[in-house]
């Protein structure tokens, strides 16, 4: 009896163990929440299906599209998209338009509406306005912060009439004051109209120029919806959210100052993992940070 006993504890603790140590620990862990931008998995996106579903079981639940071209989101079209999204329990909410102008504006937000999206983003100066600098190997914007301005209310206004709302992402040259002495980021903030136009915060390049985020938080409360989360490592680069040293903790304790809805993870380059393994990375990091 005593033998028997004993074996019957041993299956008990072998069952215990299978049911409920591993599988919690792999629940916990694949806790889903929080936005990927789909950016940071260009490269893989060729292969939309097998992409969106590895996003999906690293616990992500929302999207940024970054693939648009020629009516078509990664050669899907707007409404297969949708599709594809929901099959993988994924939600489109923001895409970034580079390519937006006066005379495709229209046909871009019917798009992101049949898509699902709310938020239609301006990720550089439109329309030609954008430079890169080779000798200096930074990034340049021509035709001055008013002329953005006045565009961007101008797009905004559009998107309003359509139910979408309009944003504006930063990298870091807007922080820097220009030839006639404007910081264009601030410029943008004070004068573009809120009701049309508001911003995609991208963390890392607030930090790459130097400035405070929680600083541009107190100044235009309520103006950034998004944020991009992307860390920054101690050689200035891309990095794992988590593997790097901007202090999110602090960022994250001014949401509701911030007007912050979503977030998403985007890291732009990838120097000791590759894009998939970045994205399971970060979001762990998330967790740690305390998104929710």
């Amino acid at each position: 009896m005593k033998i028997k006993s004993f074996v019957v504890v041993c299956v008990l603790m072998a069952v215990s163990l299978f049911s409920f140590g591993p599988s919690n620990q792999a629940i916990q862990s694949e806790k889903p929440f929080g936005g990927l931008a789909l950016y940071t998995v260009r490269d893989a996106m060729k292969d939309a299906r097998a992409t969106l579903e590895k996003v999906a079981q690293a616990g992500y639940v929302n999207v940024e599209s970054a693939g648009y071209n020629n009516g078509k989101f990664y050669n899907l079209s707007p409404a297969d998209f949708k599709s594809l999204l929901a099959e993988m329990k994924l939600t489109p909410i923001s895409a970034h338009q580079g390519s937006a102008n006066f005379e495709n504006i229209d046909q871009q937000i019917a798009d992101l509406k049949t898509a699902g999206f709310k938020y239609f983003v301006i990720p550089v100066p439109p329309m030609g306005l954008f430079g890169f600098d080779n000798v200096n190997k930074r990034m340049t914007m021509k035709g001055g912060a008013k002329n953005l301005a006045e565009i961007l209310d101008k797009l905004g206004e559009k998107c309003a009439a359509a139910g979408l709302q309009l944003l504006y992402h930063n990298h870091d040259f807007e922080f820097v004051k220009d030839a006639e002495g404007i910081v264009t980021i601030d410029y943008l903030l004070e004068h573009c109209n809120p009701k049309y136009v508001n911003f995609q915060m991208d963390l890392y390049w607030v930090t790459k120029a130097g400035a405070d985020p929680v600083a541009y938080f107190n100044r235009y409360p309520g103006r950034f919806k998004i944020w991009h989360v992307k860390d920054m490592d101690d050689q200035g680069r891309f990095a794992p959210v988590g593997n790097g040293k901007i202090d999110f903790k602090r960022i994250l304790a001014n949401k509701k100052l911030s007007g912050m809805e979503y977030y998403f993870v985007e890291q732009d380059a990838c120097f000791n993992e590759t894009a998939l393994e970045a994205i399971v990375i970060s979001h762990k990091g998330l967790e740690k940070i305390g998104f929710k």
